[in-house]
Formats: structure tokens, C-alpha cells, sequence
């Protein structure tokens, strides 16, 4: 603690605080806050509004100012920068197996999974098509990306949680319906040799098929498919096949960064925020599917396809999404197999 006199005024600096004492009372000014949530792709629209709301909650009850930075990205490329070394004070990442990633690399505590309610996961989604207006190409279900001619739209495995979805739903409906590993595996090879365009994430797939007007077929996140049917103002359709993966996007504090920043009461009071009533609701408008049962029941209206008995578990392909990482989409892994094969 330090202090000096000004012009009558005791001004007393206190671990960052200003605390000023002088005639009529005390006023105190505490210093700023500022996060970095490190997100997937496809998430911007959802944590702009969340983050409208949380600053003003959590401004009103600190009365501390709060600044939150946004990173997007494909899911997988943005682990792997938080591990290399981007200052992430959460991570709102596409995939179980990438915020595994970083907790693996010992920037998480272990007990991330257990912290937060629903196991570290505010909302769900699952993977759905997007076609064109009228639906030429007569695109139902899993099997009908495959016709003669079709080109498909999804992003790369290797970089993207989209990508890695949209694999494993493909394997999964596969698997689900023949039970034969064997009909899986061609299944999907077939299906990647359709694929006309494998970008990086989720929005440059979307940039791909809905503005650049490549592919027949947009393979995606059911919130990502529906804003892009939005801004397309009538030119696509939404189709949701018989069955598909119940994805399961988790969110973590980084607690080894918000430790040494100081920020993780912050950062900690943010991902419980994505509990609350108000912010289940701002999920569930952003067609992101709300774990709190209650608040998906009031907002069953943004879900008119894929009931929730209709998306299959990881647990139906892999002992977890680990494993699942593991043996798909890891240096030689099945995904490497398929399209060594398929050049």
C-alpha cells in the first residue's frame, strides 16, 4: 500500500484500486477486466449477444468494467493455438476431444468436467443439410448425398469440429442402420469422394456453398444451417436427415491463463452465466439446443426437426470423444486412410 497527499486529498493505491478519501465521501474506481474467449467458428452471432448481456450483469453487480475479445476459428486450429500459447481465459470450443486438448496439456485443471452443470456444456447441437431453394437434387437423408453428381460441401476434419461432426454423424447414421463397421467405412469413403470443397471451419464452408454457390449439399451445425438459410432470403432449405450426432460442444475456464492474469473470478461467473435462464434463452434463439430441459421445452419452437430421441450419443461409434479423436481423425487415423484411397 502506498500513499501521498494531493491537494488535500489522500490517495491511497490498493492492488490496482484506486481509492480516493475526500471531503463528501469515498469513491472507488476498480480497474478494468479484460477476457479472451477463444471460440469455434460458427459461434459468433451466439456469443455477441451472450457477451452484450453478461458485461452489463456482471458490471452492475462488481461495478467493475469488463471487456470480453473474441477468437474464432476452426475448433481444432484453435486449441492448438491456446496450447502453443493465445492468452485464452475460457474456451467455447466445437468438440469434447479439443478442449481435452488443452485440459491434456495441463492449462485445466482436472476437475473441468464436474465445475459446471450438464458436464461443462450449456447447450447441444447435431449436424443437418443444407440444399438449394426447391431442393433439385431431391436430398433427404444420408444416403442421398451420395447420388451420382452430387457435390458436398463440409469442412476438414483435421482443422474443424464441423468437420469432425459432420464425419462421425455420416459414420454414425451408417452404423445405426447396417450395423457393420465395414458399410460405415465405405459409406463415408464414398461420401468424401463427393466432396467438391473442404475448407478450414464451419463459416468459410458456409462462405463456400451459400455466397459462392459450390455444391449441391452443405453438410453443418443446425445453427449454423439456420442463419444461413436466413441471410440467403429464400435461395436454401433446410433438411434434416432421419438421424444424426448429438454434438456436444463443452466450455472451460483456463485456469492456468486466468490465474496468472488475474481474471478468473471473471472468467469463472462468465461460463456459469451461460446457466441462467436469460442466456439458455439467448442459446436457444440462436437455434443452439439448451441443456436446462425446462428452457428447451419453452423454446421448442426454434427445433422442428430431430428430436432429441433422434440424435444418437458418441457412445454408439466410441468409448468417448477421445477415443473417437483418437482413432478417426489423429495422423493415420481412418479420416487419413479414406483419403489416401480416395485420390
Amino acid at each position: 500500500m502506498l500513499g501521498k497527499i494531493l491537494g488535500g486529498s489522500i490517495v491511497v493505491y490498493v492492488l490496482g484500486a484506486a481509492i480516493w478519501l475526500a471531503v463528501g465521501g469515498i469513491v472507488r474506481e476498480k480497474a478494468p477486466t479484460e477476457l479472451l474467449n477463444v471460440a469455434c467458428d460458427p459461434t459468433r452471432e451466439l456469443w455477441r449477444d451472450v457477451n452484450d448481456k453478461f458485461i452489463a450483469d456482471y458490471e452492475a453487480k462488481t461495478g467493475i468494467k469488463l471487456t470480453i475479445k473474441m477468437s474464432h476459428g476452426g475448433s481444432a486450429s484453435q486449441a492448438r493455438s491456446v496450447i502453443d500459447g493465445l492468452e485464452a481465459d475460457v474456451v467455447t470450443l466445437g468438440l469434447w476431444s479439443d478442449t481435452s486438448a488443452v485440459h491434456k496439456r495441463g492449462l485445466i485443471e482436472d476437475d473441468w468436467v464436474d465445475r459446471l452443470p450438464h458436464r461443462a456444456l450449456p447447450y447441444y447441437s447435431t449436424i443437418v443439410f443444407v440444399v438449394r431453394k426447391g431442393n433439385p437434387k431431391n436430398i433427404h437423408d444420408w444416403h442421398d448425398i451420395i447420388q451420382p453428381g452430387i457435390e458436398i460441401i463440409t469442412p476438414n476434419p483435421k482443422t474443424s469440429g464441423n468437420g469432425k461432426l459432420s464425419f462421425l454423424a455420416a459414420w454414425g447414421a451408417e452404423l445405426r442402420k447396417t450395423k457393420s463397421e465395414e458399410a460405415a467405412l465405405a459409406f463415408v469413403k464414398e461420401m468424401y469422394k463427393h466432396v467438391k470443397v473442404m475448407d478450414s471451419g464451419a463459416r468459410g464452408a458456409t462462405t463456400t456453398f451459400a455466397q459462392r454457390g459450390i455444391g449441391h449439399v452443405h453438410i453443418t451445425w443446425e445453427n449454423e444451417a439456420f442463419l444461413e438459410v436466413q441471410e440467403a432470403a429464400g435461395e436454401l432449405e433446410i433438411v434434416y436427415p432421419s438421424v444424426s450426432i448429438r454434438a456436444e460442444p463443452p466450455v472451460a475456464v483456463v485456469d492456468v491463463n486466468a490465474r496468472r492474469k488475474g481474471t478468473k473470478p471473471a472468467a469463472d461467473a462468465y461460463m456459469r452465466f451461460m446457466y441462467t435462464d436469460q442466456a439458455q434463452d439467448i442459446v436457444a434463439k440462436h437455434h443452439y439446443r439448451p441443456s436446462d430441459p425446462k428452457a428447451f421445452e419453452r423454446n421448442r419452437r426454434y427445433f422442428p426437426g430431430l428430436p432429441n430421441e433422434n440424435l444418437f450419443p458418441i457412445l454408439e461409434i466410441a468409448a468417448d470423444w477421445d477415443t473417437a479423436n483418437e482413432r478417426f481423425f489423429t495422423e493415420g487415423g481412418v479420416f487419413d486412410q479414406i483419403m489416401s484411397r480416395t485420390k
